[in-house]
């Protein structure tokens, strides 16, 4: 670059380290299809679980219901299961929380 050239916007960021890093858009249709094949194993057991919202930054509020609601083991199901195959199916989701009702 030239003495009196001024960086470009994008190479100031990637000089200083600061480059913003592009996420992936979620795709709340893929979202919802991966939700239904997650169902039929807690339908299989007498439970369900609602999508209740997700954000533009990846987070997903799910709602257990049937014998999932009361199950002390839902929240393990919800972190250590549900939140991992969204996180590992569905680009965009970043966390998945419970419905707070």
């Amino acid at each position: 670059m030239a003495e009196n050239e001024t960086p470009s916007t994008e190479q100031a960021q990637a000089a200083s380290g600061h480059a913003a890093e592009a996420k992936p858009v979620l795709n709340r249709k893929l979202l919802s299809e991966t939700i239904d094949i997650i169902r039929q194993s807690l339908q299989a057991d007498g439970g369900d679980v609602a999508l209740i919202d997700c954000t533009d930054d990846g987070v997903v509020t799910l709602e257990m219901q049937g014998a999932c609601a009361g199950c002390p083991l839902s929240t393990y199901d919800m972190s250590e299961g549900i939140e991992r195959i969204l996180k590992e199916h569905v680009p965009g989701v970043t966390r998945v929380q419970p419905a707070v009702l």
